[in-house]
Formats: C-alpha cells, sequence, structure tokens
C-alpha cells in the first residue's frame, strides 16, 4: 500500500522586516508643485433695509434678483452660483418707553465659482459698484481631480525609486522587487482664506448715488496654488557584499 507524499510547503507570509538574503530598504518619497489655479471663488453680500418688514424683503428681492442676473450674465465663465445664508432682522428703537421696531435689514449671502479669471475681475468690478452689496475674495484653489494631483503623486514615486536606488548602488548591489507603496498623503495646500486680504470692496453707503460711469475692471493675478505627495516604498534589494 502506497501512501500519497506530502504536498511540498508552499511560500510562506513575507517578513515584515528583512533578511540577509532579502534585505530591505524603506525610502520616503515626495513632491511639491506649484501650479497655476483653476477656479475662483468669490462671497457677494446682497443688503436692504426698510420701514418695515414687507419693503426691506421687496427691497432685498429686487436687488438679489439683480446681483444673480448679473453673475448668470457671464455665461460659461461662471461654473457656480449659490446662495446661502438670507436672513429679515428687524432693529429696535435703543430710547424710549418699551419696544419699538425703527427698521428692518435684510441680507443675502452667494457664492459664485469661475474659471474664466479674465471675467472675474470685470464681475467683481461690477458688484463692487451695486450699491449695498459686498464681494470677498478672491480664493484660488484647484479641481479636486485636477492633474496636478496625478502629477505630484507620479513625481513622488519616480522620486522614491530613486532614492531607494541610489542607497542600493552605495553598497554596490540593485533592487530586487518593490514590497510595498504606501500613500501618506496626496494634498493640495491651499491656503486659507483671507477676508481682509482677499477684499474687493466694502458695502457701498445706503443710499448712495448710482455711478454714471462703470469702473474699470480690476486687474487680478491669480494666486500660484502648492500641490503635496508624500508616501513611504519599501524594496528588496539583492543581498550586497559587505
Amino acid at each position: 500500500m502506497t501512501s500519497a507524499s506530502a504536498p511540498a510547503p508552499g511560500p510562506g507570509p513575507a517578513a515584515p522586516y528583512g533578511t540577509p538574503d532579502a534585505p530591505r530598504i524603506a525610502v520616503r518619497g515626495e513632491a511639491h508643485l506649484e501650479v497655476d489655479p483653476e477656479i475662483a471663488r468669490i462671497g457677494i453680500t446682497v443688503t436692504a433695509r426698510g420701514k418695515d418688514r414687507r419693503s426691506a424683503l421687496d427691497d432685498l428681492t429686487r436687488r438679489n434678483a439683480g446681483v444673480v442676473d448679473l453673475v448668470k450674465s457671464y455665461g460659461q465663465a461662471v461654473e457656480r452660483l449659490e446662495t446661502g445664508a438670507f436672513s429679515i432682522t428687524p432693529e429696535l428703537t435703543r430710547h424710549g418707553r418699551g419696544e419699538r421696531v425703527r427698521t428692518h435689514h435684510g441680507t443675502v449671502h452667494l457664492t459664485a465659482e469661475l474659471s474664466d479669471f479674465t471675467a472675474l475681475g470685470e464681475l467683481t468690478t461690477r458688484l463692487a459698484d451695486l450699491e449695498l452689496t459686498r464681494v470677498d475674495g478672491p480664493w484660488w484653489t484647484l479641481r479636486p481631480g485636477s492633474p496636478a494631483h496625478r502629477q505630484a503623486r507620479q513625481q513622488a514615486v519616480h522620486e522614491a525609486v530613486q532614492r531607494a536606488r541610489e542607497y542600493a548602488e552605495a553598497l554596490g548591489t540593485t533592487l530586487a522587487a518593490l514590497v510595498e507603496i504606501a500613500d501618506t498623503g496626496a494634498e493640495n495646500a491651499r491656503p486659507r482664506p483671507q477676508w481682509d486680504r482677499g477684499r474687493v470692496r466694502t458695502v457701498s453707503a445706503y443710499g448712495a448715488p448710482v455711478p454714471q460711469e462703470e469702473a474699470a475692471p480690476l486687474d487680478l493675478e491669480p494666486e500660484r496654488q502648492h500641490v503635496h505627495a508624500q508616501l513611504d516604498a519599501r524594496f528588496i534589494m539583492k543581498p550586497p557584499k559587505l
């Protein structure tokens, strides 16, 4: 009676560390790019004032419609227009007996996102020329799927491979295999919004006369964006002769 021979043992799990026969190299790859922005955002605040709630609301509706129409008139240059907070607030008298409403204030906040920076300068100027309208920004950024992020990650990989090769060459050997790549971050180091720095113009005075001539468009210089990618890589190298 013959017995079946035991199967040959298969390869065991890879050791979490190097061995004399398979020394490991662990390196970090980094890349930093400075690229032009792809999008600019501006904040628009429309305000109104009336002796009663209805008049304040009607005035705010009219001003808001004018701003929305103006922004939308730039067509494809505007990628997004969103309305944020809206409020109608009564203002009480400070003196006298009892509480009495003196006037009502209305506010609407909008955000516009543009990809045409030539149109951006003209639009911000025209918005800032409107009564009771405030413009903040612009804030420059990249799209989430910008090719710059991919380019940075690829450069980080190339740097990790090059660095590992240099270590192996210093030992008189070469790389044998890639063991692992751990992505430790590939993100756009976008600066935080700076309201005072980015302000185009503050609110016009209530009841200010309408300008007879349009103001010259602002010359806005796009702010360069910084894209950073970082990863850890581990390689097996051929045993060096020490």
